[in-house]
């Protein structure tokens, strides 16, 4: 999932040593399927297989990105494994990483270019009990506040100081795990939770008091995409270094080509693409997965400027949040505006141009999401 722990001494000292590899083998890149058989390709995931990636997961399992010439190779993530470090240590071609942790590790040297914003909305909550009088984060103050720290924390953090609170004095921190049970035990007043995931575990639990499941109306959301303090999330880097050989070029966009079919047919598929998680080997359950699957689509879609364009407006929230907020010991994500080739648009829209002459809607504007029913568990 995005809980890597990018956002520590320790890890950031990871990423320093890894700005030595930064370039990677720049060797030139054959042109995909320039010799007729298929070019190997590693995408390094952050987290473990979920329908969070269930469009990189669809597009091997559909053949999109043998159609573009291309041999890919899935790389699971997990609780120690920081994808942008593993592209700039030139051990996979791309990664999917949160954008403030990317940008993070590229100030540290990490030489990362944002080549496809996926996920164009960021899907962070913050969920408290609806008897608990929590309906903003102001209402945060003198309260036990749940948060993952490494880096997730900083959404949170923004809309505390937006709303008028010093996150260091006027609430209690408690280091969250990554599931709900503090919340649902009652230890914390207010869990962070992602859209897709942890919320889903809340209403998979079983309220012991009727013996049923907790519904929405037991709980409040606080999004932060409604109060300006949303940062973007899930993007496709790709080695910078590298952008600048011709082959590697062509393979990005056709690299991107095949992710935007793969998207568009989860978008379109839910209950296949819930079905291939499942298959690949995930953790958690059908009902689940499906619950996952629609949530993702909700962060993609519509597409306005097509999957994977950034917004510039949506970066610079970003990057500014990334710059002035700071976390309870006064660090911040970014010491200053990130310098270079942090994103590009090129290849995403050279890879929109191929997918919808090959009759992919790229836009997505008619997107509906599911009613999706929860089973006790996930299951």
């Amino acid at each position: 999932m995005r809980k890597i722990r990018i956002f520590s001494a320790i890890t950031l000292s990871v990423v320093l040593v890894a700005a030595g590899c930064g370039s990677a083998d720049l060797d030139e890149t054959p042109a995909p399927g320039a010799s007729g058989a298929l070019t190997p390709v590693k995408l390094q995931l952050q987290w473990f297989y979920q329908a969070q990636f269930a469009g990189y997961i669809a597009a091997v399992d559909q053949g999109f990105y043998k159609e573009q010439g291309l041999d890919v190779q899935l790389l699971e993530g997990g609780v120690d494994i920081v994808p942008q470090t593993v592209l700039a240590q030139g051990k996979a071609d791309y990664a999917v990483a949160w954008v403030p942790k990317a940008l993070a590790s590229r100030e540290q040297g990490a030489g990362i270019t944002d080549v496809g914003q996926i996920f164009g909305r960021s899907g962070t909550y913050q969920v408290a009990w609806k008897n608990s009088g929590i309906t903003g984060p102001a209402d945060f103050r003198g309260k036990k506040i749940g948060n993952w720290g490494f880096g997730n924390e900083f959404e949170l953090f923004a809309g505390m100081t937006r709303a008028g609170l010093n996150p260091g004095k006027d609430v209690t921190l408690v280091q969250q795990q990554f599931d709900m049970q503090a919340l649902l035990k009652k230890e914390i007043d207010a869990a962070q939770a992602m859209s897709y995931n942890e919320y889903a575990q809340l209403l998979e639990a079983k309220n012991p008091a009727t013996g049923k499941l907790y519904t929405p109306d037991d709980f409040t959301i606080i999004d932060w995409k409604q109060n300006g303090s949303a940062m973007l999330q899930d993007a496709v880097w790709a080695n910078t270094a590298k952008l600048g050989d011709s082959g590697y070029q062509q393979q990005t966009v056709k690299f991107l080509t095949g992710t935007i079919k793969g998207w568009a047919f989860c978008r379109d598929n839910p209950d296949k693409c819930r079905d291939m998680v499942v298959a690949k080997g995930s953790k958690l359950g059908k009902s689940h997965q499906l619950w996952q699957m629609n949530e993702v689509n909700k962060l993609i879609w519509p597409a306005a400027g097509g999957i994977g364009v950034v917004d510039d407006a949506a970066w610079k929230q970003t990057v500014d949040i990334s710059m002035t907020t700071k976390n309870q010991t006064g660090d911040t994500v970014l010491k200053a505006a990130p310098e270079g080739q942090a994103f590009t648009n090129d290849y995403i829209n050279q890879a929109i141009t191929a997918a919808k002459g090959a009759g992919v809607d790229v836009n997505g504007a008619s997107f509906q999401p599911e009613t999706v029913t929860l089973n006790p568990g996930g299951a």
